[in-house]
């Protein structure tokens, strides 16, 4: 198998068909385009998720926070609470891990979730140091959505750019070999993306005004997210090329180092599926929270396309992302 999350085909085949009980407090369980669990236990709904960190060496604490917090938010639930195991490599020094510890810590305020627990380990299973999270957060009953309300000609929005972690986590890992391209300033404007890397403010805001899925774009990127998507709702997609937002700095080092935009790693953007007469509305109103967004795709009947010049292109699952490739140059 080549690095990246497992393919689809091998999550039903090998991982989901091999889990076997289900319990009835349990609402939302594993599934394709599903980012959280979602369990009964009583008044509100419990939503959670967990995410390990591999692809990046810098910022570790800060993405490990906002990757679950943002897998909650697909739901438009609140993160209470936050567990966080880290596995450091020997030799590991106490400024490393108080550097990682001060990144969470920080992006857990900015998000207003509690780390309230979890593991810490030094060990020689890993060579570099790797995090992982679990997100507890929760929401009305009556705010969890079902799918079959989707129709065709619902309208899909995404929220902020394309490839806004990718360009983060690239800038940062390979400064040094785009320091003969790119000024020091333009390195820097891409590792500043970093900042918008949460969610939850337009997931909540979302939930709050008729959005009827939401999925945020991890590993494979918009291509990726958009083929989830379909999978996850039953329904086609057409996605429209010229109506995908990037900010310039992205293409630039994407170009730069030959990786495909559309199909690079986003944490920070978020899809939300939502009826064709209230699109506008959403986009006005993400807009008054400063969170830019635009409408990029279309629901229909079958089949996830890429829509561009009357050219249609079919999407298929999603391979290896963009960024372990590019991190090998």
């Amino acid at each position: 198998m080549e690095i990246g999350k497992v393919p689809n085909e091998l999550l039903e085949k090998i991982v989901f068909n091999n889990i076997s009980l289900q319990r009835d407090e349990v609402l939302v369980r594993a599934s394709i385009g599903e980012d959280t669990g979602v369990m009964d236990l009583g008044g509100d709904l419990c939503v959670v998720s967990t995410d390990p960190i591999t692809g990046a060496t810098k910022a570790l604490g800060a993405l490990a926070v906002h990757v679950s917090c943002n897998d909650a938010a697909t739901k438009g639930a609140e993160p209470v609470a936050l567990l966080l195991t880290i596995l450091c490599p020997d030799g590991t020094g106490e400024k490393e891990l108080e550097e990682v510890m001060k990144e969470a810590g920080e992006a857990a305020a900015e998000v207003n979730v509690e780390i309230i627990g979890g593991h810490t380990e030094i060990t020689d299973a890993v060579t570099r140091m790797v995090l992982s999270t679990t997100v507890i957060a929760r929401m009305k009953r009556e705010h969890l959505y079902t799918y079959e309300s989707i129709k065709l000609g619902d309208k899909v929005v995404i929220s902020k750019w394309i490839g806004l972690e990718g360009t983060h986590i690239l800038a940062s890992e390979l400064r040094g070999k785009l320091g003969d391209k790119f000024s020091q300033d333009e390195i820097q404007e891409a590792i500043d993306l970093g900042r918008h890397l949460s969610v939850v403010k337009e997931g909540i805001f979302a939930k709050k005004h008729g959005v009827k899925y939401m999925h945020d774009i991890t590993e494979g990127g918009i291509y990726g997210a958009i083929w989830e998507t379909g999978k996850a709702i039953g329904k086609g997609i057409d996605l429209f090329e010229d109506q995908l937002p990037v900010q310039d700095i992205t293409k630039r080092i994407c170009d730069h180092l030959g990786v495909d935009v559309r199909k690079l790693i986003s944490s920070g953007s978020m899809i939300m599926v939502v009826p064709d007469e209230s699109a506008d509305n959403l986009i006005q109103g993400l807009d008054g929270l400063g969170v830019p967004s635009t409408l990029i795709a279309e629901v229909t009947e079958a089949g996830i396309f890429s829509v561009k010049n009357g050219d249609r292109k079919e999407i298929k699952s999603p391979g290896t992302d963009e960024l372990y490739r590019a991190l090998e140059i």
